[in-house]
This record gives C-alpha cells, structure tokens and sequence, in this order.
C-alpha cells in the first residue's frame, strides 16, 4: 500500500489502539494535519501545545493506555517540554510527535528549527528524528513499544516536513508472540530472603508508590497487606493503590504525611517499598530515614535500587507477579502489639472537619461526601491544595488520582484534567486548583466548553503563592516577597468568558450548594472557594527534618 509518511503515521496511530490526539497545528506538521482530516483520530484541539501534552498525560494516567499528543516544531515543540518532564518523572506512557523543517534545512538555523531531539533527550525514555519515510511505521511503532514497556515514560518522534510528504509502502504490522518471562536464580534468592525478613519483623510496614498504580498491582498489594496485617502508608503518587476506607490504611506519608503514618514508618523495624523511589519528599533527612530498618523494595526499574536508600533485599520486576508470589510464600510473625500501636497512633491524630469556615480540608471532605459511590476522578494542580487533597480526599482506586508529583508543574491540573475526562466520560472529573497555578493554564476552560466536556474546577483562591508564602512564613522570618497577588482576579467572571458557569463561594454552605448544583449540571463548572490566605498545610516536616519531626507552627 503506498502512503504518504503523514498517512502512514494516522495508520500506525490506529494500529496501536489509538482513538484521540491532543495537539496544536503549525506548519511544519500540517502535512499530519491533513492526514488526520479523513482519519478516524479524534484530535482535541487545546489552546496551548503545553494543554496538550498534561492533557495527553491525564488521559494516559486514567485509561492506561499511551497518551499521544502533537505539536509543530520550534516553539510547538519546546512548548510541550515541561509536559514531558512531568510525565518522564511520573512514569507515564506519551507518544509526542513534533514537525520539523525540511532534511535539507536542518541545522541552518531556519524558521521555526529547534533541535528539539537534542532539547528533550533528559526528558524522554527514546527520542526519534526520523529522515526516512519508510522507517515511519517501524519507528512509530517502536516508539509505543518504549512508552508503554517495563517502566513506562514518554517517547518524542520528530518528523521533518519532506518525510511527512514523501511516499512509502506501508505494510501491516507483524504480531509478535508473547516472550515468556524468565526466572531467574537471583529472584529465587531474594523472595527466600523477603520471606525470611517478614516472619522476623515485629514492626513492619508497607510503603506504596506510583509503581503500584502504573504496574496495575493495586489488588496484588492489597492482597499481600492484608494477608500479612501490614499497615500500608502512600506516597503522593501511591494514593488509590488501597481505598482510602480500608482499615490497613494510614493515608499519606513524607513530608505532609499523615502523623500516624508517618510516626508508623519512623518506628518500623521492616519497610517493604512497592514502586516507590524515595524521594526526598517521601523520606525526610535520608541519613535518618532507613536507621533501625530493613528494606525490601520491588520495582521494575533496577536503577531505583538503592538510588535515593540502601536497599537490603531487592526484586526487580513487573510488581504484581512478584506481589502474588510474595504473598504466597510470606507468613507474619508476631505483629499484633505493632498493630494495636498503630491503631492507637491513628485513633489520637483524626482530623476535625467541623471548623465552622471555609477551609482547604472542610471542602475536600465535603467533596468527598458528594462523590461518595459516584464514579469520579480526582485532579490536583501543585501546591498547597494539592497536599490538602491528598491528605483529605477519599481516593479510593487506583488511577482515579492525578498529579504531577516528581516535576510537580503548576499548571498541570486543568488540562491534565481535561484529558482525564476524555478517558473516563462515564465518571465526573473533578479538580483541586489553586489561585497560581489555574492562572497559568486557565484558558484551557475554552476548551472544556468547545467540546463539552463536565470537568468541575475547583480553585481554593487564597490571593497568594500559598506554598512560596508558607514557607516564608515558617523559615524566611515572614518576608512575603513575590507570594502575594498584585490583584484579585474574579475567577468566576473569568469562566463566563470561556463559556463555563462560575460561582464564587465564602461559606461552607455555599460551597455545598454550588458543587451539588455544579455536578447536577452535567457540563464544566468553575467554583472559586475564597480560604484565608494565613491557612497552611499540617502536618509538616521541615527541611532536612527526620520523618516524624513536624514544624511547631503555633
């Protein structure tokens, strides 16, 4: 069959399972942008190429599929560059394809040339400038391969106008036979040595990460917790591995982790760390982090052993295989009086909800209350409503939570959410903004209203950079520089120009009724919540502080 190479890229895109595009057209990808005129692709377009890479990460992050979005070159490519970072250190599958100037005009600083290969080779697991039109179908095809294989990550494909023009043969993709998975003596050993480790444990714990929800090993850790009496804390891109209602479930740890879980970490004589590559968020001082502990720490990628904490035992691997196989061989020993601690510990550190204000943790809980049995998605920009959401929200499976966690990118929560909700049209998405970062991408509401799509923003507007003023607050002696907002912005006026209602709420009962009435509306909806701009985000661990060592900040 004779293609041209832009055909041949919509073919490979429809070979792969893909049915949505996100991108921004420009000229040197148009020749794709004609292709996809008579494709069955459907192509979102957004108001920005960084609208389109969140928005092909959201709807990578809840259909577990890769995520593809396209931009032109120069400054559509180095506009999506942000959002392949945040999904390069998230671990989520992309397939980014750029236009480029014509083979012949490459390095000659022409209009709209970047070495966009060059630019995102830190920001990608592969990146591909392809020069030969019949190489397009094996390297499209590649390029799912990486991003979609062992840990996954973003692939950026850049294609030069003359080899979107230029003809091929194009024949269909060959299916390869399944490998079988190879066993080796190594993994023998260590699951012998995970097993030794957890019957000596008196005081072991279960540390979850993103690996868990990109693996889809929820059920098989879920499993192994439970079959062992584990207490299972999260990290902040674990939360949804366990229900947030499951009674092994102490919520979030690291740096504004729950006190329970975080304290039940800091006691733990057995970590057992599940796709989690402890980050300096999740693990306080790292000198004081593992002291008194064993590690055992599962996770597909090898280069995570040992990179941030010294691992004891390692199993490398797909995570639920390795899961089931450890929860067939682990029996426990004698926990029951960790266990009654830990109970205790979470007993004496609840939370009260009943302030009578408006408030970041009051909202997420009432947002919880509404969306209770409902099928929802949860979305978060960065900041500090992102830390009350993941302290408060009741996330309750995986892939129903999304956030840009490693990059953490201010502005990724609009569009991520936008993507989010073309993967799931059956569950409402709904997002936690703040004030800084809705600003940054707020425009992207026009394209929630252009294809109808019933995103509810929820922006906690504290008229300031809450997390910048935070920690001035707490460690620059009060010395607000650049954190507060010159001016107000109306938010709710702002919606109703890009064609979503807008309400702006300062009561706990006005917030009730114009979420019920945002979610009974069936279309996007933007409530700005006004909370005091003094309210921060407790618990806290300090810079450089151990776990369990939380700023005093009466």
């Amino acid at each position: 069959m004779q293609l041209t190479g832009a055909e041949a890229v919509v073919k490979c895109l429809v070979e792969q399972g893909v049915d949505t595009v996100f991108g921004y057209p420009g000229g040197q990808i148009m020749p794709l942008y004609d292709a996809l005129y008579d494709s069955p692709l459907r192509h979102i377009l957004t108001v920005h190429e960084q609208g389109a890479v969140h928005a092909a990460d959201g709807y990578a992050r809840v259909s577990g599929r890769v995520g593809v979005c396209i931009a032109t070159s120069g400054p559509g490519a180095t506009n999506l560059v942000t959002g392949l970072a945040a999904a390069y250190l998230d671990s989520v599958p992309l397939v980014a394809i750029t236009g480029q100037v014509p083979i012949g005009m490459l390095g000659r600083d022409s209009f709209q040339e970047v070495d966009i290969t060059g630019i995102t080779m830190s920001v990608t697991k592969h990146n591909f400038l392809v020069k030969n039109a019949a190489r397009i179908p094996e390297i499209l095809r590649l390029a799912f391969r990486i991003a979609r294989s062992g840990r996954p990550g973003p692939v950026l494909v850049d294609l030069p106008r003359d080899v979107q023009q230029a003809q091929l043969t194009y024949y269909p993709a060959e299916q390869a036979a399944a490998k079988p998975a190879v066993r080796d003596g190594k993994t023998d050993d260590a699951l012998r040595r995970a097993t030794a480790a957890i019957a000596a444990a008196r005081r072991p714990v279960m540390v979850v990460g993103g690996g868990v929800i990109r693996g889809q090993a929820s059920r098989e850790a879920t499993l192994l917790a439970e079959k062992l009496g584990l207490p299972v804390v999260s990290t902040l891109m674990g939360l949804g591995a366990l229900p947030s209602t499951h009674p092994q479930w102490l919520g979030l740890t690291g740096m504004h982790g729950h006190v329970a879980a975080n304290r039940t970490v800091h006691e733990a004589d057995l970590v057992i760390a599940v796709g989690s590559r402890f980050s300096d968020r999740v693990t306080g001082d790292p000198k004081r982090y593992p002291a008194g502990k064993t590690f055992i720490h599962l996770d597909i990628d090898r280069s995570e052993i040992g990179k941030n904490i010294a691992s004891h035992i390692a199993l490398i691997g797909e995570l639920g295989p390795l899961l089931t196989e450890l929860t067939a061989r682990a029996a426990a020993g004698d926990t029951a009086p960790w266990n009654a601690a830990v109970a205790a510990w979470r007993a004496e550190n609840t939370s009260d909800y009943q302030t009578g204000t408006l408030n970041a943790p009051w909202i997420m809980r009432e947002i919880s209350r509404h969306a209770a049995g409902r099928p929802v998605v949860f979305a978060t920009d960065v900041g500090q409503h992102q830390m009350w959401a993941a302290q408060h929200l009741a996330v309750d499976a995986p892939g129903t939570w999304l956030t840009s966690g490693g990059l953490g990118c201010m502005g990724f929560g609009l569009p991520a959410a936008l993507g989010a909700q073309v993967a799931a049209p059956g569950s409402r998405v709904v997002l936690v903004a703040g004030d800084g970062g809705f600003k940054m991408t707020g425009m992207e509401l026009y394209t929630l209203t252009a294809y109808n799509l019933p995103v509810i923003a929820v922006i906690l507007d504290n008229r300031c950079l809450g997390m910048v003023r935070q920690w001035q607050q707490l460690f620059y002696r009060q010395r607000y520089s650049a954190s507060l907002a010159p001016r107000e912005l109306d938010f709710a006026a702002f919606a109703a120009v890009c064609g979503v209602p807008g309400r702006r709420v300062a009561t706990p009962a006005e917030f009730t009724a114009a979420f019920a009435a945002a979610w009974r509306s069936g279309g996007p909806a933007v409530i700005a919540a006004d909370i005091g701009t003094e309210d921060i985000v407790t618990p806290m661990i300090g810079p450089g502080a151990a776990i369990n060592e939380f700023v005093n900040v009466k």
